[in-house]
């Protein structure tokens, strides 16, 4: 390989625009070598914009370009899993939007073709390389909050339904609303500051509420009015794991609630406790019997998370490594969302299938 690793975009939309901008920074280790979009003006406008060299008309094309070394996939969920896999297949890396695929036989698709072909894949969830992520996972590996034996989390939008009748709000596209656009970055982040800990089975309930009556839209994503909305506004769930911890998830993308659109994640553990919230980070203990709560500052070197994980996709390619966000981590994810949907319409407990 180059000195520089090769990169080919696919889906010239905003997000596109976000990761063009980050390895940017990391220009004297990556080139932003191609772009495509199923709307070929939309890559040549990117293109333009970015200083992309070259613009193929599918992702096929793209795929072909033996000077490509690896792939950004920023398409609708629906797409994740087949193009993840031709990428692969291709000889090419992929970094991929999250959720890694549409649904957990999607995902399971991926991560045998991953095992196939050992090529890098990464699922880009950006909320790990937080520094309040890296900090209370810290603690925790050192031991310092004793046994993680139960954590709550979630992200809570008032009023935030995107693109009501786009992609987003279409099943078939999209594989649900909320739980699997943010949730899956509540569960992946929850479950990794736990101590990575295997959800074994859930009781979870969805509820779809504002979005059928066009209430509670937001103002990100562009709404198609000749479309429809088919995917619940509002996720709650209960997951055990194999170690007997659970973890307690709520997220929405409308409710008659306060809303402040803050991440959250509460750690509650033997020895301590930790709460990670927007630009929060506290942990409580007891010391000298007395209670203590300590508000830990932002490191003066900061580094914003996507270039972090950016770099950690490159340093995977480069070294041959395993990615902390690897495939695995994406089927735990969507494993765990199957199994909400499917308990909310049982109206029961149900196992999580880790049958691959």
């Amino acid at each position: 390989m180059s000195k520089n690793v090769r990169i080919g975009i696919i889906g010239a939309g905003g997000i596109a625009h976000v990761h063009i901008n980050t390895f940017k920074e990391l220009a004297e280790e990556v080139e932003i070598a191609a772009i495509t979009d199923i709307n070929v003006a939309l890559a040549n406008e990117a293109a333009k914009a970015f200083q992309i060299p070259k613009v193929y008309d599918n992702a096929d094309l793209l795929l072909d370009d033996d000077q490509i070394d690896a792939v950004i996939l920023c398409v609708p969920n629906r797409f994740h899993a087949p193009l993840a896999i031709e990428a692969l297949h291709s000889g090419k890396h992929v970094l991929l939007e999250k959720p890694m695929g549409i649904n957990g036989e999607a995902a399971k698709d991926i991560v045998r073709a991953q095992k196939e072909t050992g090529k890098v894949l990464m699922v880009a969830h950006q909320m790990r390389w937080r520094w309040q992520s890296l900090e209370i996972r810290k603690q925790v590996e050192n031991g310092d909050l004793g046994k993680i034996y139960h954590a709550k989390t979630g992200w809570i939008r008032r009023k935030g339904i995107p693109g009501w009748g786009s992609w987003f709000t279409q099943k078939e596209m999209s594989g649900g609303g909320p739980l699997i656009d943010l949730g899956v970055h509540m569960l992946d982040l929850s479950l990794y500051l736990m101590g990575d800990p295997k959800p074994v089975s859930v009781f979870g309930s969805t509820y779809s509420e504002f979005g059928p009556k066009k209430k509670g839209l937001g103002n990100w994503g562009r709404p198609n009015w000749e479309g429809f909305f088919d995917v619940e506004d509002f996720a709650t769930a209960l997951i055990k794991m194999d170690d007997g911890s659970t973890l307690s998830l709520d997220v929405s993308w409308a409710l008659n609630m306060e809303g402040d659109d803050e991440p959250y994640v509460k750690l509650m553990g033997s020895e301590g406790g930790a709460l990670f919230k927007g630009e929060r980070l506290t942990f409580f203990m007891e010391k000298f019997g007395r209670l203590v709560d300590v508000n830990a500052p932002a490191p003066e070197n900061n580094h914003n998370e996507r270039v972090l994980l950016s770099q950690h996709f490159i340093e995977c390619i480069k070294e041959g490594k395993t990615p902390i966000t690897s495939a695995l981590s994406g089927l735990k994810t969507n494993l765990t969302i199957d199994a909400i949907f499917e308990s909310s319409r049982l109206g029961r407990e149900v196992p999580i299938d880790w049958d691959i």
